[in-house]
């Protein structure tokens, strides 16, 4: 630095020439202090023995890693303190200590010799005593902040501060200051390395002052944990004269009273061996353990769970078979094979009393009833009743429970459901289970193959409880609107029991039975002030609902009863009486038409029979044929089931083409599109395969279908016509569109036993095996026409 100045101060040193060098581990020394030392390597003692002997001045250099043993040139600071060896020990384990003082900063300016030690040539700088009014201010602040230093540190004495404020110069106080400071090696050697007495000052007080900042923040942490110990320890000397209190006065403390509890519970809850050898491992671990630990209300609330469950707690059955049908009848009507299945479990649970809960599936269609019915079958059982939705689940701990070892663990809803019943025999509803789902959180539906799986769920086993609970008595019902999306394993565990959709005379009984008697009090309306007619009812439901279920005939009731109700508030005159005419002044223009079949007499148009998640419905199959390359193009967002009956349908249509009448060689020509409407809706299946190849025929000899037929029916290359399912939700879908005559495969035809007389005796069925016979009922008595009717 220019402001520097070499100088040679003769009256403190004498004229150097080379200057030994002593490598200093681990620690920085200062000009003017006085610091002891200790070496154990033989040169270095060397070193020290003949600076001692013969009065010269040696070089104190730092090492740059205090490991290295047998420091060179290149393994210290190239900057450290020349001093003079006031004092020298030597010891009988060959080490040597001595006693070092500071004189002036040195640089090493070439290295003469390594040998026997390090000699070299010096700079030696011996700074000016110089002042000016910042260096002033920087003094005192120093010494403001090393007064602070010396307060808040335990370690640091009062001396040093004391001896600080007595140094005579700025430079003084500095190398003093940061000798006594704890920084590490590095800060302190580049404070000796900076020469410039100003610049070595501002540097230092910024140590300080991060030194003080460090020394308060340690204070404050201190004195928070020794309040924070102090308050413990005052609540355990409390709690212990506390104890003694109630000990003279012969009660209890709460803890004890505690433990006391859960060992009577324990003793009178009837819990098996494992279960009980467990609650009581971990009472005696809740005895031992103090009430403000943590692992204390984890503990607890373990045993909680463990004493509350119903081990061998029951609801008393109610097995009057006679009493049970007027329940089941009183609730729901038709049903027949549910409530039949309900019945003959309960005879048997009479004949045999240890016979193990049955697992039902009800899958039909929404609205139908099937929640409502396990509510029904509870009531006619005697027994609780307990229900979780699975519908978009998909962490497997919601069924199984999280181990003990999470924060706010809790065992599954199966077993949460089980102590909210209080009863270990409840009839037990586990809703859409056709919607459960999985992700990286595991697998529900595999859970629950424990669970529903008679000879297994005697011993399910919650995460949470780690103990086995049996779950043989409980009686499972599960729900689902398909059965596709069930697991098959899952599926194979279960009795299915369809509730396929109502006609239109079922519903009928239910909206006079159930419905409109139950939305008249929802509505705060009298049974005088709404009267609906037969024919009222069946308007409602052949006009404004389309459906499976029974929702929306629901809402359309609710609609009315709140235009009603409007009035009776409003004091407006109303009529009691709702004849048919009158229902579109309260629910607007009629939805739908019966017997006004749209798209009859279209060449190339068919209606085919379907069966979703929603019920029966219809789909009409659309086919064009346009010039081209051969090419087949289907749309209408098809499964891929769906797409290959379309390709099975048209090979087997080609296969037959010369008895048709068709020309062989139509498709080398041809392009052909089939089309589904109602694209953003997904189609999968194969019972549209003798709908598909009816419509291809028709649209290639120019022939449209009868009107008001229908057909459903898988197909194959041969033209077999394969059975289908679904066959009473089908039915009523042709009902409610208009249809009077169905096309159905013959191994079909066992299966009209189902179906009510009302749809019986509407439809003509016709039964086929072959597409041959397709073809000849669905064209009878239609001519060849000479271009496509326009829509």
């Amino acid at each position: 630095m220019e402001s520097q100045v070499l100088v040679k101060d003769e009256t403190q040193l004498p004229k150097i020439d080379l200057m030994p060098c002593l490598p200093v581990r681990g620690m920085v020394v200062f000009p003017y202090l006085v610091m002891p030392l200790m070496i154990v390597d033989q040169k270095q003692a060397k070193l020290v023995d003949d600076a001692l002997m013969g009065g010269k001045v040696i070089g104190l250099f730092t090492q740059k890693e205090s490991t290295t043993a047998n420091a060179g040139p290149d393994d210290i600071y190239h900057v450290g303190t020349a001093a003079t060896v006031l004092k020298m020990l030597r010891f009988p384990d060959g080490s040597v200590r001595f006693l070092v003082q500071g004189l002036h900063r040195a640089r090493i300016k070439k290295v003469v010799e390594t040998e026997p030690y390090i000699m070299a040539e010096m700079d030696i700088y011996n700074e000016p005593d110089t002042t000016s009014v910042k260096i002033e201010a920087l003094k005192r602040n120093c010494l403001d902040l090393l007064k602070k230093v010396v307060d808040l540190a335990p370690n640091v004495s009062e001396e040093i501060y004391i001896t600080a404020i007595n140094q005579e110069s700025a430079s003084k106080l500095a190398d003093y200051a940061a000798s006594n400071l704890n920084l590490n090696i590095a800060d302190k050697q580049d404070l000796l390395e900076t020469y410039e007495v100003q610049k070595r000052m501002e540097k230092l007080v910024t140590h300080l002052n991060r030194e003080v900042g460090v020394l308060e923040l340690s204070q404050k942490i201190q004195a928070e944990a020794a309040n924070e110990m102090g308050k413990m320890q005052r609540d355990y000397i409390l709690r212990e004269q506390l104890k003694a209190i109630r000990k003279e006065l012969g009660e209890e403390d709460d803890r004890t009273a505690e433990v006391g509890e859960f060992q009577k519970k324990i003793e009178e809850g009837g819990l098996p061996p494992l279960a009980r050898e467990a609650a009581v491992k971990e009472l005696d671990r809740l005895s031992k353990m103090n009430p403000s630990a943590a692992e204390y209300t984890v503990s607890r609330t373990y045993l909680d769970w463990l004493v509350s469950l119903p081990w061998e707690r029951s609801s008393p059955e109610e097995l009057d078979i006679k009493k049970a049908t007027k329940i089941l009848d009183e609730d729901h009507y038709g049903l027949e094979k549910v409530k039949e299945r309900i019945l003959e479990f309960l005879a048997v649970r009479k004949l045999k009393s240890d016979l193990k809960g049955p697992i039902l599936c009800f899958v039909g269609p929404p609205g139908v009833g099937k929640t409502s019915l396990g509510r029904s079958i509870a009531r006619a059982m005697g027994r609780k009743f307990a229900r979780i939705s699975l519908g978009g689940m998909h962490d497997e701990a919601e069924i199984r429970g999280h181990r003990r070892t999470y924060v706010g663990s809790l065992p599954g809803r199966i077993i949460q459901s089980i102590r909210r019943c209080d009863s270990n025999n409840p009839v037990f509803m586990l809703d859409e289970i056709d919607k459960i789902g999985k992700d990286f959180r595991g697998d529900p539906s595999s859970a629950l193959l424990e669970v529903l799986d008679p000879e297994q769920n005697n011993t399910f086993s919650d995460h949470y409880l780690d103990v086995p609970f049996d779950l043989s008595r409980v009686m499972f019902i599960t729900t689902g609107n398909i059965l596709d999306t069930i697991p098959s394993v899952l599926l194979d565990r279960m009795e299915v029991i369809r509730l396929p959709g109502y006609t239109d005379r079922e519903k009928l009984q239910i909206a006079k039975k159930y419905l409109i008697p139950r939305e008249i009090e929802n509505h705060g309306l009298k049974p005088t002030q709404l009267q609906m007619s037969d024919e009222t009812v069946l308007k409602l439901i052949q006009n404004y609902t389309r459906e499976s279920g029974l929702r929306n005939l629901g809402r359309e009731i609710a609609n009315v009863c709140r235009k009603i109700a409007k009035r009776v508030a409003s004091n407006e005159k109303t009529k009691a009486a709702i004849r048919p005419q009158d229902i579109p002044e309260f629910l607007g223009p009629e939805r739908y038409i019966l017997d006004k079949l749209p798209r009859q007499g279209e060449i190339g148009v068919v209606p085919g029979l379907a069966y979703t998640s929603t019920g029966g419905d219809i789909l009409y199959i659309e086919v064009t044929q346009m010039s081209g390359k051969s090419s087949l193009t289907l749309t209408g967002h098809l499964g891929d089931v769906m797409k290959e009956s379309v390709q099975t349908a048209l090979s087997c249509v080609r296969s037959q083409a010369k008895e048709l009448g068709i020309d062989p060689t139509f498709f080398e020509k041809t392009d052909i599109h089939v089309h589904v409407p109602a694209g953003a809706v997904p189609k999968d299946g194969p019972s549209a395969g003798i709908t598909v190849a009816t419509a291809l025929v028709g649209m290639l000899t120019k022939r449209s279908v009868r009107p008001k037929l229908s057909m459903t029916g898988e197909i194959t290359l041969r033209g077999m016509v394969l059975p289908i399912g679904g066959l009473k939700e089908k039915c009523l879908a042709a009902l409610r569109y208009g249809f009077k005559e169905i096309i159905l495969p013959a191994d079909n035809e066992r299966d009209l036993v189902d179906l009510p007389k009302e749809i019986k005796s509407h439809f003509r069925f016709h039964f086929v095996d072959h597409i041959e016979q397709v073809f000849e009922i669905a064209f009878a008595g239609r001519k060849k026409e000479s271009k496509l009717p326009s829509p």
